[in-house]
């Protein structure tokens, strides 16, 4: 039986990852999010600058399907502010970000998109992070931006093409005219209700935070238009990825690839090994017993991977045993 990109029963928990929380007001200190015109539509980012003891290149981190900034800025802020310049983006139709045309559908649009933001926001070339979704942005701009891209840290990415479809709620929100009836109507009383073991699933077997849906700002999700899109998104991923995965061959970036055994929402075997194959020199660091959070349940080693990419001496083996070990117990009871 071929393995599908989504497993069914964590399938709602990808798309509902945070529903409930609500837009919480910025925390004291927050550097301001600001929405940059990159070519007839706008992009929200929020840019955090190094501090005088910086150590690493500038890094733009890309968040999954139906979250924002605020997922990989829960992840890395507190562990990274000071040692680079950190930009942190809305993608194309999530969060702030404006929606733009059609192409942003597909990684190929958002990549451009965020190229131009780069160059807005005075960043030459980056370590690009992307997690889940994000993964396939981040193959997208080091295949049609080669010159920005630094190196590049995949977290659980979903990069390929797989059999089986996506899940009927997906199907309903993305076809034309009942799809906007089904988003308005439909998916608000359904994330209500799905949110609890929504946002567990798609931890386990790790512990979700009790911060997570506060901190993360996740309620934007909901909206109509935002989830409709993203449905349009993942609806698209696999016919894109059969097109645009060979050329993932061409890219000649440093790479570390970090995913889990136990992720039941982006298969393992279909993606991250497979890129592994795929790109040339990757590391890929599988994890046992982690599920798909890998930005923040491994958060510790993928600032190792950023570190091994950016040139430094990382033991990325030892990290990765330091989190097997903190992470055996998840799950067990």
């Amino acid at each position: 039986m071929p393995i599908a990109l989504f497993r069914p029963i964590r399938l709602v928990a990808f798309v509902m990852i945070a529903v409930f929380a609500g837009t919480a007001a910025s925390r004291a200190g927050d550097d301001e999010p600001v929405r940059i015109d990159v070519g007839g539509f706008k992009l929200n980012s929020v840019l955090i600058e190094p501090g005088r003891a910086a150590d690493l290149p500038p890094i733009v981190f890309l968040h999954g399907a139906s979250t924002s900034l605020y997922d990989p800025m829960f992840s890395f802020r507190r562990l990274l502010q000071g040692r680079a310049k950190l930009l942190f983006v809305d993608r194309p139709g999530h969060g702030q970000s404006d929606f733009g045309g059609s192409e942003n559908i597909l990684p190929d649009g958002q990549a451009d998109a965020i190229a131009r933001l780069m160059h807005a926001r005075g960043i030459r070339k980056a370590i690009i992070v992307g997690h889940s979704f994000g993964g396939a942005i981040a193959a997208a701009l080091a295949v049609r931006h080669p010159e920005m891209v630094a190196g590049l840290v995949f977290l659980s990415p979903a990069v390929y093409p797989w059999k089986g479809g996506v899940a009927w709620y997906y199907n309903a929100a993305s076809v034309p005219l009942t799809g906007n009836l089904f988003s308005t109507l439909i998916v608000p009383p359904m994330g209500l209700l799905a949110i609890d073991q929504a946002t567990k699933s798609v931890f386990e077997p790790n512990n979700r935070p009790s911060n997570y849906l506060r901190e993360t700002r996740a309620m934007q999700a909901l909206r109509p238009r935002t989830f409709r899109r993203n449905a349009q998104e993942i609806a698209a991923l696999s016919d894109w990825a059969e097109k645009a995965s060979p050329a993932y061959r061409k890219i000649a970036k440093p790479t570390v690839i970090i995913s889990g055994d136990a992720d039941e929402v982006v298969s393992p075997e279909v993606h991250a090994k497979q890129l592994a194959r795929n790109i040339k020199g990757a590391r890929l660091i599988m994890i046992h017993n982690l599920g798909h959070k890998s930005d923040y349940v491994a958060s510790d080693l993928a600032i190792a991977a950023i570190e091994h990419v950016a040139g430094k001496k990382t033991n990325l083996s030892a990290v990765a045993k330091i989190t097997e070990k903190r992470i055996a117990g998840d799950g067990k009871g």
